[in-house]
């Protein structure tokens, strides 16, 4: 039976390389790392985002069914063997590069203007090079222990060029062995080490966060009113949450502390009807953190519509595949995160899927909630590859919502994304009037974000803020699960828009205050009125809490000095107005469907003041803590005399039912925080 070249080759045993062979093999691999890799720049290339159609098509060649068939097993051979020896002349021996690099890679000066290395007098012949590159690859020791071949030696030719000037030093020192040709010769007999892979480098972190500053204390006299906007957001929780579980301290500016008070459930006292879409509970406490302070604790809480009363959903889910996306914690994730979405629609619901890479495209027409197989399978059939084209995506998939626009019901994009849009508009102002001109049909967006690396944190607040919706970071499944499945209602169904909170202090009780929180919230004193103003919306059964520290009048723990002629408004000679007054709350709201605002007052008067900080609810003092840990992370003055274990203290103490666990997760971030921090 014949046998063919592949045969004849795996019978062959490689020949073991003699003292002058070693020499030739060296001095090559000196001489191409010479010429290819010295004078390069350093820093390593710009990769190239994985595709999963490059996956696709090795898997098809490397599968080892087609490579069992001879024929094609010899077509291959060849043309494998020809980029093996292109990688051997043309590349660092000494390391590799990773997949997905691009070679276009702009040479650096040092590249430019290098003379080319002069050869040596006496090089080997093109022939003997190559030879001798081939015996260092077949093996080098490997070759050596094996003593059953014993091939003539190859011929030699003098090698007397002395050694590149850039040759590693480890390589130039050793001693030549006895009978070793003159130091003026080459390099004496010597074993190179196997080649290592190079390190892998860091990837790099390009998330995009928003810097702010803290909130500053403020003199009740000279600034007396403060003016936000409701914000029912909690991305900066779980991703802070991803950081501590990850081992690292997050960024001061990724913690929002408000969004974390706002993602615990709280049991505020709630409306009776939807007629009044929430219910306003103030409440004035001491500060756990200065005894010469007091905390002023609004709360908010909506109302909770039944399942008969929820209107019927128009959904377009809209889903970056970009090849950034191929990652465990980003598509794979979100699939499952949508499938829990999905298996609470009814069949007065509808969804409609738009994904986008390098373009966008519908994936799934409006398609009835009860379809739930077609929806899953149409979830299932996306992939990740490609440039980021989320500006298209937006339009598609705002233009799905509107053919499918339900009257009085849920319309809404829910945009799922680990990142920037880098194909189209981009910028966050470009976004942000694309959104808000969106938003006036009628339909609103919320934003998920997945995975870490790549994710534009600023930008997804933005066109949440700007969409009439929410902005959650979903790093896990049990994330996915309260924020889809658990407070779907508060998600999805708005109560009431455009929320706006004004609070007015009286100089006469307070000297000084400090808003908690909502520095990426904050409005002008004029924009309370203004009904044009967009603010933040309320969903069903959702809870809002803001926190203001306060320093009575009179308080040593007073910052600002009092103005020499300054003084209060007084309603007559004799007295200060609603002089028992701390605070006046007011609240401004649309109900939905509705262009003209609703105002809620709430006098803050020593009736609302709870004598000890104990005395107040497992809520309020847990919310607190939460607030101390927000605050703590950022780096504030006011807290940085009050330890973690105070905070695990007064968390412990509040902890209450927690059916859900999310407060004994929260008791195990500070302990994980107060570890990392004394590492500092």
């Amino acid at each position: 039976m014949a046998r063919d070249e592949l045969d004849i080759l795996r019978d062959q045993r490689a020949p073991r390389p003699d003292e002058a062979a070693k020499r030739r093999a060296l001095s090559a691999a000196m001489q191409a790392f010479d010429e290819n890799s010295s004078q390069a720049p350093q820093g390593s290339a710009r990769p190239q985002r994985p595709s999963t159609r490059t996956t696709s098509f090795w898997s098809r060649i490397m599968d080892r069914r087609l490579l069992s068939t001879p024929a094609i097993a010899s077509i291959l051979a060849l043309p494998a063997a020809g980029f093996a020896a292109y990688v051997l002349v043309n590349e660092n021996p000494f390391g590799r590069q990773g997949p997905f690099v691009d070679s276009r890679v702009e040479q650096g000066p040092a590249q430019k203007t290098a003379a080319p290395a002069e050869p040596a007098p006496a090089a080997a012949p093109a022939a003997e090079r190559e030879e001798a590159a081939r015996d260092l690859a077949l093996g080098g020791e490997a070759a050596e222990a094996d003593r059953s071949f014993d091939a003539a030696p190859l011929a030699a030719a003098p090698m007397t060029a002395a050694p590149p000037p850039e040759a590693p030093a480890r390589l130039m020192t050793r001693e030549a062995a006895p009978g070793a040709r003159a130091a003026s010769q080459p390099f004496p007999p010597a074993v190179l080490p196997a080649p290592v892979d190079a390190l892998p480098l860091a990837e790099e972190n390009r998330d995009r966060i928003e810097a702010f500053d803290t909130n500053p204390v403020r003199s009740a006299l000279e600034n007396p009113v403060s003016t936000f906007s409701i914000d029912v957001d909690t991305a900066s929780y779980a991703f802070v949450r991803s950081s501590l579980k990850s081992g690292v301290l997050p960024q001061a500016d990724t913690v929002r502390v408000e969004e974390m008070i706002n993602y615990f459930p709280y049991d505020w006292p709630g409306p009776q009807d939807a007629a009044t879409p929430f219910n306003t509970t103030v409440s004035v406490m001491p500060t756990p953190w200065n005894g010469q302070t007091k905390l002023m604790h609004v709360a908010i809480k909506g109302y909770d519509l039944q399942p008969a009363e929820r209107p019927a959903s128009n959904l377009v889910f809209l889903i970056d595949t970009s090849g950034s996306m191929n990652q465990p914690d980003k598509l794979p994730l979100l699939k499952n995160a949508f499938r829990l979405l999905v298996d609470r629609l009814s069949e007065k619901d509808s969804v409609a899927i738009v994904a986008y890479a390098g373009s966008a495209g519908t994936v799934l027409e409006p398609t009835p909630g009860s379809e739930k197989e077609k929806i899953l399978a149409a979830l299932d059939r996306l992939d990740a590859g490609g440039s980021t084209a989320g500006e298209e995506g937006l339009r598609q998939a705002y233009r799905l919502a509107q053919e499918s626009f339900i009257e009085g019901g849920v319309n809404r994009v829910m945009l799922a994304t680990d990142g920037d849009f880098n194909v189209g508009q981009s910028s966050d102002e470009e976004l942000k009037r694309l959104i808000e001109a969106k938003r006036a049909s009628g339909v609103f967006l919320s934003v998920f974000g997945f995975g870490r690396g790549n994710y534009n944190d600023q930008m997804m607040q933005t066109i949440a803020q700007n969409g009439n919706g929410t902005a959650a970071y979903i790093d896990t499944l049990a994330e996915a699960e309260k924020t889809l499945v658990q407070e779907a209602s508060s998600t999805l169904f708005t109560i009431a828009g455009d929320v706006k909170i004004q609070v007015e202090f009286n100089p006469a009780t307070v000297a000084e205050y400090r808003l908690i929180g909502y520095e990426t919230r904050a409005l002008a004193r004029e924009d309370f009125n203004n009904d044009r103003v967009d603010a933040g919306d309320i969903g069903s059964g959702h809870s809002v809490t803001a926190i203001y520290e306060i320093t009575p009048k009179g308080s040593p723990a007073q910052m600002i000095d009092d103005l020499r002629y300054g003084e209060a408004k007084t309603d007559n000679a004799t007295g200060i107005a609603h002089g028992d007054e701390y605070a006046f709350v007011k609240i401004r709201y649309k109900l939905p469907q509705e262009d003209v605002s609703t105002l809620i007052e709430t006098p803050v008067t020593a009736a609302s003041e709870i004598a000890g900080f104990d005395a107040a609810s497992d809520d309020q003092r847990f919310s607190v803590a939460v607030a101390a840990f927000g605050q703590k992370l950022r780096g504030a003055d006011q807290t940085a005399g009050l330890g973690y274990d105070r905070i695990i203290d007064i968390a412990t103490a509040a902890r209450g039912a927690d059916p859900f666990g999310y407060r004994a997760e929260f008791l195990q971030l500070v302990r994980l925080a107060s570890a990392l921090d004394a590492r500092r």
